[in-house]
C-alpha cells in the first residue's frame, strides 16, 4: 500500500460531522476566534489611539501601518519554522498563547491623555504596554496564521473530492469571526470603554486556544513535526532545539516591540527586502529558466505587483474609511446608530453573502467558455476597488443639513471593494502555485506575502494624505474633514480605475505568456 493510499484510508476512518472530518471544525473554530480577536482589535486600534491617547492622525496611522506591515510579513518566518522544525500543531499552539497574552495586554488602558497648557500629557507606560502587546500579536499571528490552513489541507487526501468544500467551510469561519468581532468588539470598545473591547477580543482568543487544545486528538498526527528527534537535540547550553526556538522569540519580541514604534524603519526594511527578493527573482528567471518558465514568472511578477495597488486601496477600511465613518458620516442605518468601527463588519458580511454567487458565476461562465482569465479578474478587482472610492466621492455631494454623508454610500463602497476582493484574492495564491517554477514556489509565496505586507504600510501612508491637523482634544470640523477625505478618495478612485484599465489592456499579453495556465 502506498503512502497516498495509507493517508486516504486514515482520512476515511476519521470521525465525520456533516460529511467532513471533525478536525476541520476544530480548525474552523480556532481560526474563527483568532480572526474574532484580530479584526475586533484592528478596527478599534486607530480610534483608540486618536481619541483616547490623543495621537495625531499621522501618528496613529504610522502605528497602524507598522503593525499591519509586520503582521503580514511575520507568517513567512512562522511558516518556515513550522515546516522545518516545529510542525503545525506546536506552532499554532505557541502562536495562540502569544496572541492571548497580546490581546489581553491591550485591555490595559492607563489614564486618558489630556491637554495641559497646550501640551498633550499621555500615559507613556500604558502606551509602551500597548506597543509590547502589539508585538506579541504580531509574533503570534506569525506562528498561527500560515499553519492552521496547512492543517486543514492535511485532513484530506490529495484526491479527496471534499477538499475544496472543506476549505470553503474554513474560509467562512474566518469571515464569520470577522463579522461578529467588528460588530461586538468595536461596539463595546467605543461605547463602554476601550479596555472592554480589547478584553473581549482577548477572551475570544482564549476560547480559540481552548478549542484547539481540547480538539487535538482529531488532528490524527497530521500536524506533528516531520522529525521529532530533531527537536529534542541539544543545540545550545543544554537547551534542545524546540525550546531554543521558543526562547529566541524573546529577543525577537524586543526587536518587534521597538520596530512597531518606528514606521520609517519598518517601511525601509520591507522596501529593502522587496528589492532584494525582486533582484533575486530576476536573476533566477534570466539565468535558470526556459522561455516558457520565464514568461510565466514574468506574469506572476506583474500580478504580484498589481496586488500592492489593490490592497493599498482595499486596506483603507481600517484607516481613512474608519476615520471617515467616525467624523463625517451619519451612522444611522434603518434606525440603528452604528459605531464607526462596526462598519468594518461590512466586508465580512458581503463575503459571506456574495462568495457563493461569485462561485456560481465563474462556473456558469466557464461552462460557456466565457470565464475571464486570471489577469482580467485582477483587473476587474482593482477597478472595483477604485469605484468604491468613487461612490464615496459621489456621496460627498449630498450631505445632510448638518453636513454629514449618509451611511449608504460607505455601505456601497464596501460592497464594491468586496466584489473586487472576490475577483482577485481567491485566484491569487492559486496563481502562485500554477505559474511559479516548482523549485521556487516557496520563494514566490513569500514574495506574495511580502507584497501584501508592503501594501499595508502603503495604505496608511496614503491615508495620511487626508490626515487632519487639529489641536489635541478639539473636535474636527465636519466640512474640513469631508473636503480632505473627498480629495483623498478622488485620488484613490483615479488610481484604482486607471491601473485596473491598464491591467485590462495588457491582459491579452499576460495571458499569452501564461502558456495555457488558466
Amino acid at each position: 500500500m502506498t503512502t497516498t493510499d495509507t493517508v486516504a484510508v486514515a482520512n476515511a476512518n476519521q470521525p465525520q460531522f456533516l460529511g467532513h472530518p471533525v478536525g476541520l471544525y476544530v480548525c474552523f473554530l480556532t481560526e474563527m476566534w483568532e480572526r474574532f480577536s484580530f479584526y475586533g482589535m484592528k478596527y478599534l486600534l486607530l480610534l483608540y489611539l486618536t481619541k483616547y491617547h490623543l495621537f495625531s492622525d499621522a501618528g496613529g496611522l504610522d502605528v497602524l501601518g507598522s503593525y499591519a506591515g509586520l503582521v503580514y510579513a511575520m507568517p513567512v518566518i512562522g511558516g518556515m519554522l513550522a515546516d522545518r522544525y516545529l510542525g503545525m500543531r506546536k506552532a499554532v499552539t505557541f502562536g495562540a498563547v502569544l496572541l492571548c497574552l497580546g490581546h489581553l495586554g491591550l485591555a490595559y488602558e492607563g489614564f486618558q491623555a489630556y491637554v495641559q497648557d497646550g501640551v498633550v500629557v499621555q500615559d507613556t507606560g500604558a502606551i509602551q504596554v500597548f506597543y509590547f502587546s502589539l508585538a506579541l500579536i504580531i509574533m503570534g499571528v506569525g506562528f498561527l496564521k500560515p499553519n492552521i490552513s496547512t492543517i486543514v489541507g492535511q485532513l484530506y487526501g490529495k484526491e479527496d473530492a471534499r477538499r475544496d468544500s472543506g476549505f470553503t467551510i474554513f474560509y467562512m469561519g474566518i469571515n464569520l469571526g470577522s463579522f461578529i468581532a467588528t460588530l461586538s468588539v468595536t461596539y463595546l470598545g467605543e461605547t463602554y470603554g476601550w479596555g472592554y473591547g480589547f478584553g473581549l477580543a482577548g477572551i475570544g482568543m482564549v476560547v480559540g486556544l481552548i478549542i484547539f487544545l481540547t480538539g487535538q486528538k482529531y488532528l490524527y498526527g497530521y500536524a506533528e513535526p516531520a522529525n521529532p528527534a530533531l527537536l529534542k537535540e541539544k543545540v545550545f547550553a543544554g537547551i534542545n532545539r524546540e525550546w531554543l526556538i521558543y526562547l529566541t522569540t524573546l529577543p525577537a519580541l524586543a526587536v518587534v516591540w521597538q520596530l512597531v514604534q518606528y514606521n520609517a524603519v519598518v517601511h525601509s526594511t520591507l522596501l529593502g527586502m522587496s528589492f532584494i527578493v525582486l533582484v533575486g527573482i530576476i536573476w533566477f528567471i534570466t539565468t535558470q529558466c526556459t522561455k516558457e518558465e520565464r514568461d510565466r514568472m514574468i506574469v506572476l511578477i506583474v500580478l504580484t505587483m498589481s496586488t500592492v495597488v489593490f490592497w493599498a486601496l482595499f486596506e483603507q477600511s481600517a484607516s481613512s474609511m474608519t476615520l471617515y465613518a467616525d467624523r463625517v458620516m451619519d451612522r444611522n442605518v434603518l434606525g440603528y446608530d452604528a459605531t464607526a468601527g462596526q462598519f468594518g463588519s461590512l466586508n465580512a458580511f458581503f463575503i459571506i453573502t456574495l462568495a457563493p454567487l461569485f462561485a456560481w458565476l465563474w462556473i456558469f461562465l466557464a461552462k460557456r467558455n466565457l470565464e475571464p482569465g486570471t489577469p482580467v479578474k485582477f483587473a476587474l478587482g482593482i477597478i472595483q476597488a477604485g469605484l468604491g472610492f468613487g461612490a464615496l466621492v459621489l456621496g460627498a455631494q449630498f450631505p445632510n443639513e448638518a453636513g454629514y454623508v449618509a451611511a449608504w454610500w460607505l455601505i456601497l463602497a464596501y460592497a464594491l471593494h468586496t466584489m473586487g476582493e472576490l475577483c482577485l484574492s481567491p485566484v491569487g495564491l492559486s496563481a502562485v502555485t500554477k505559474l511559479a517554477v516548482p523549485k521556487v514556489v516557496g520563494v514566490m509565496m513569500g514574495a506574495w506575502f511580502l507584497a501584501t505586507a508592503y501594501s499595508e504600510l502603503l495604505a496608511t501612508q496614503l491615508a495620511k494624505l487626508a490626515a487632519i491637523d487639529v489641536p489635541a482634544g478639539e473636535v474636527v470640523e465636519v466640512s474640513t474633514a469631508l473636503a480632505g477625505y473627498t480629495e483623498l478618495f478622488s485620488f484613490l478612485c483615479y488610481v484604482g480605475v486607471g491601473f485596473g484599465v491598464f491591467m485590462l489592456f495588457i491582459s491579452p499579453w499576460l495571458r499569452k505568456r501564461m502558456h495555457g495556465v488558466h
